[in-house]
């Protein structure tokens, strides 16, 4: 039988591992950037939606900002929710007999 040499063995078993771990680091940093990306997006949100307000404090009516492609942000982006199917009620007896 061969004789296992340990510093070897534990050298290829960190390789294997820095490898796993190399490709969490990366998904780690992926889901950081697109963190970061939906912070700056709702910040630029915000920002759109006081400029907005600002032009129609200043004067300008939705009708002219829109006639300017310039819709209110919400309109745009804003998400319907799914509406849940409802459940119908199952007949139930008056009398507690089933017919």
């Amino acid at each position: 039988m061969a004789s296992l040499n340990i510093e070897a063995t534990r050298n290829q078993a960190r390789a294997l591992l820095d490898s796993r771990i190399k490709s969490v680091e990366e998904l780690v940093q992926a889901r950081q950037r697109v963190t970061d990306l939906k912070e700056q997006l709702a910040a630029a949100e915000r920002d759109d939606k006081r400029a907005y307000v600002k032009a129609t404090r200043d004067g300008w009516n939705p009708d002219e900002l829109k006639k300017l492609g310039l819709e209110p942000a919400a309109a745009g982006r804003r998400r319907k929710a799914q509406a849940k199917p409802t459940e119908t009620p199952t007949p139930s007896t008056t009398d507690g007999q089933e017919n």
